[in-house]
């Protein structure tokens, strides 16, 4: 029950979406590179907040740590404390989490989509609209076979994703708080290295999503340290 509706509601769309697309396109490697900066459009909103909400909370970063040491001995003082002064400042610190909760879901329909587009299995699940091109040329700019696992795709995701790991990343909170040091060093290297890894299990199709994917939050997350950099200036 719940498979069907998954598959009613993501992994058909996204296929037929493919599928039309391909069927102008005759380049699954351009369609898929499409296909990623369409959903990363589409998730733009919810992006937008959760780099929001980060920032804000970048922003009271040295009021957590001042808290964390007055209430060092005592956990639930602490959590009182925080919780009010996320209260104040009207944050919510799980609302930078959201765009990963998003995408996940649409991660996996992706990657359903593209082991059927790109396995050779039929193309069910197609509207009536959207006409059957028989069999995908799985063959991206004529040489790179995104059926199969890459090595230089992988690389090139797990660069990318860390140059988007380091923008994020506060080199002031870093040098201040222990813990804020431990994640951000996970963040900068532990990140990529795992993005390389699974990007050399699964099929280079998928693993080409998410550098795009990657690529265009590197372009979002400046254009959004740009604006905020402009309004910080402005403001004095």
């Amino acid at each position: 029950m719940i498979g069907e509706f998954f598959r009613n509601i993501l992994t058909y769309p996204l296929l037929n979406l493919l599928v039309f697309f391909y069927n102008y396109i005759p380049d699954i490697g351009i369609v898929i590179i499409l296909l990623t900066v369409l959903t990363r459009l589409l998730l733009l909103p919810s992006f937008h907040k959760g780099m929001k909400h980060q920032k804000e909370l970048q922003d009271l970063q040295p009021k957590m740590n001042e808290i964390k040491q007055k209430y060092k001995d005592d956990k639930e003082r602490q959590a009182k404390a925080l919780m009010e002064l996320y209260s104040v400042h009207k944050v919510n610190p799980l609302s930078s989490c959201l765009p990963v909760l998003i995408q996940l879901p649409i991660l996996i329909a992706l990657y359903q989509v593209f082991i059927k587009a790109l396995g050779g299995q039929a193309l069910e699940g197609l509207y009536p609209f959207v006409p059957n091109p028989g069999a995908i040329n799985v063959v991206f700019l004529g040489f790179l076979n995104l059926a199969q696992k890459n090595v230089i795709l992988a690389g090139l995701a797990a660069v990318l994703q860390y140059f988007q790991s380091k923008m994020m990343l506060s080199k002031k909170q870093a040098s201040q708080d222990p813990t804020a040091k431990m994640m951000s060093i996970q963040t900068l290297y532990v990140l990529p290295g795992l993005t390389f890894i699974f990007g050399l299990q699964f099929p280079a199709g998928l693993t080409l999503y998410w550098a795009a994917s990657t690529l265009f939050g590197i372009v979002q997350q400046y254009y959004f340290l740009k604006k905020e950099a402009r309004v910080l200036i402005e403001s004095k």
